[in-house]
């Protein structure tokens, strides 16, 4: 009886879950991940003339790794805007952003940061990040979040993040240096292999599973002729 009428499912379930299996083993292997830390030694430039009457300013933060980094990413440089936010004394509070259209302004271009080293691999991203001000310290602490949105060498289509935290001896003339920790998590997208063997036999097995089934159906429709 199972041989009768149920028997040409078995080809077309084994056929479908071998290629549910090899559908799911390619979705998981289509990007290339790489999570990694690096601590740089910062110099941070600010620029409190750019944009006085908005509380605007524009600030520059230039990297190098303390040790060599994954990658060959040993600097960075990142160009971002900064305006002033309402704080309690002494503390001075700045919100930060690449995008010029955050603090609205219209017509100035979007910055943006460039990770590099002496290699063909670069990442390319925009920051959104705050930092704090204590002239009573004497202390710029900070943090946020680079959004990735291309890169070159292994990092070509990259998109990912990069969260970070920074501290800096604040210097009143606008240049200081600290340290940033900066934690990377990204994904490339990997190129799609050529068709395996267990694809072609799949392929082999669903036509057969048709022409099964087919088969089955014609039979089970013919009428007989007298």
């Amino acid at each position: 009886m199972f041989g009768s009428r149920s028997g040409w499912l078995v080809p077309v379930t084994l056929t479908l879950f071998g290629l549910g299996t090899n559908l799911q083993s390619a979705k998981a292997e289509n990007t290339n991940n790489y999570q990694f830390s690096v601590d740089y030694y910062t110099s941070v430039k600010l620029n409190f003339d750019y944009r006085p009457d908005l509380n605007i300013v524009r600030a520059n933060i230039t990297g190098d790794s303390t040790t060599p980094a994954p990658y060959g990413l040993d600097f960075f440089t990142s160009n971002t805007y900064g305006q002033l936010q309402p704080s309690d004394p002494p503390i001075i509070k700045y919100k930060f952003n690449s995008d010029p259209s955050v603090f609205g302004l219209l017509n100035e271009p979007k910055l943006f940061d460039v990770y590099y080293g002496n290699g063909e691999n670069k990442l390319f991203g925009r920051a959104s990040d705050s930092a704090e001000i204590n002239p009573s310290e004497g202390t710029i602490r900070g943090g946020g979040t680079i959004t990735i949105y291309d890169g070159e060498g292994i990092f070509k289509n990259a998109t990912g993040t990069i969260n970070f935290t920074q501290e800096d001896p604040f210097d009143p003339t606008g240049s200081s240096r600290g340290l940033a920790k900066l934690n990377f998590n990204l994904q490339t997208p990997r190129e799609v292999p050529e068709p395996t063997t267990a694809t072609t036999l799949i392929g082999i097995g669903v036509v057969a599973a048709s022409l099964r089934i087919r088969k089955h159906y014609t039979q089970k429709l013919k009428v007989p002729t007298i």
